[in-house]
């Protein structure tokens, strides 16, 4: 492991970069920077450190952090990508919030937890393609909601009155369909011409729960399954795994999943589990075994959607399709 001299936590918004950097020495002297979100005023920054000597951390923040990424990968800078829950967990309880302060956050998370830091490497020009898709499906998600709540809105306005609006919302809404279709079809196209994705996409979808949409954004926030070391570490990411709330002997409440979380993939790993308890045996009999047991039943679907990760992960680290063993049984 290089000896890095100096700390760099950075936090990511659309349009800036906050930077802290941490000296790597016994006074810990920090320095704040506010530069442009834009590939020459990060280069502009780096010019005045060596690639050697100092490591970067940042949050994963999807589309915003890519432009720095492809910086720091093309100047030969270490740097590491670590999902929001992990620096968060690992801050505790904080009062107050700033951009300034989550950059010092960041800074003292990545020399806290130096040793075992993963350095970040570039995904493949077809993973990158997908990861923007994903971000313009989303606008599109969002604004078919906003023009579907005008057009229902309309709909109890008087009788004769807002045509014109009604129209043109409705065309609107058409038109986005339309957009998020043509998005989805070349999302799958991009799957299926990519040998390694198309086989991923594959495995993912011979479990049960699991749809061809699922695994896609699966593909996408695991990068291919390299991001994370186990399915644990993203169950984590993805707010699905469940941590103690307790504190000393008078507070002993139950198991809680954490805020923090990548709320898209958790919706979908959600609609997954559903579908899973639906159309899996083994999984409807575990589902109603817990619940005749008196277990909470926002409980149960929470651990459906665990074992829906996990037998993601086993699939691809196998490389073999998921088999139903209950119909063997039987």
């Amino acid at each position: 492991m290089k000896n890095y001299s100096k700390i760099i936590g950075i936090d990511i918004s659309k349009s800036t970069l906050d930077l802290c950097v941490l000296n790597n020495d016994k006074e810990k002297k920090t320095e704040f920077f506010k530069i442009e979100n834009e590939a020459k005023a990060i280069a502009g920054f780096l010019k005045k450190y060596d690639a050697d000597t100092v490591m970067l951390c940042m949050e994963d923040t999807g589309v915003y952090g890519m432009r720095l990424c492809v910086v720091l990968s093309d100047k030969g800078f270490d740097f590491s990508v670590v999902p929001a829950i992990q620096i968060r967990r690992s801050m505790g309880l904080k009062r107050g919030k700033s951009d300034k302060t989550d950059a010092m956050d960041i800074a003292r998370y990545a020399l806290k937890h130096l040793d075992e830091l993963p350095l970040f490497k570039m995904a493949e020009p077809d993973l990158q393609e997908l990861r923007i898709m994903m971000a313009e499906r989303e606008k599109l998600v969002r604004a078919i909601k906003i023009f579907r709540s005008t057009t229902e809105t309309v709909m109890y306005a008087t009788k004769g009155s807002c045509k014109a609006v009604a129209k043109h919302s409705e065309n609107t809404l058409n038109l986005l369909q339309k957009q998020l279709e043509k998005m989805d079809k070349m999302m799958a196209e991009l799957i299926y011409r990519n040998e390694h994705m198309r086989r991923q996409s594959e495995l993912l979808q011979s479990i049960p729960g699991i749809g061809p949409q699922t695994s896609i954004y699966l593909i996408a926030y695991t990068r291919c399954f390299t991001a994370f070391q186990n399915w644990r570490q993203f169950a984590c990411y993805s707010g699905v795994a469940p941590f103690p709330y307790e504190s000393g002997t008078s507070i002993r409440g139950r198991t809680k999943v954490s805020h923090y979380a990548q709320k898209k993939i958790k919706s979908l790993l959600h609609l997954a589990a559903i579908n899973a308890k639906r159309f899996d045996m083994q999984m409807a009999q575990y589902y109603e075994r817990k619940v005749e047991q008196g277990k909470n039943k926002m409980s149960v679907v929470n651990a459906v959607r665990c074992k829906v990760v996990a037998r993601a992960f086993a699939v691809i680290k196998r490389d073999k399709p998921y088999v139903n063993t209950v119909g063997y049984l039987s």
